[in-house]
């Protein structure tokens, strides 16, 4: 399945911006970024409970959140792009977790 992460950390402080940088870390283990905080991951289900799980015990949920839009196994029907960094399909492509 195909899920979008997005999320927005408050960082005005040092212990924000190592959260930032540990949840994009994150989610780069098990996706790509196509915007600054946005990441499309194709999963299946055990890696997205790990992946759940490990994004929201990095998080602080006063000040930080977290969304995931899941876009389901025809994910490339709802997906649109224009503009510049056009990215590769996860589902030919093999990313390293």
């Amino acid at each position: 399945m195909m899920v979008l992460v997005s999320y927005d950390v408050n960082t005005q402080d040092k212990r924000g911006q190592r959260r930032l940088r540990r949840i994009a870390k994150t989610c780069e283990s098990y996706g790509q970024r196509v915007q600054y905080s946005v990441f499309e991951c194709a999963l299946d289900s055990a890696q997205w409970v790990v992946l759940k799980n490990r994004l929201l015990s990095i998080m602080e949920e006063e000040v930080d959140s977290l969304r995931f839009y899941f876009m389901g196994n025809n994910w490339e029907n709802r997906v649109e792009h224009h503009g510049a960094k056009a990215v590769p399909n996860l589902e030919n492509d093999t990313l390293i977790l």
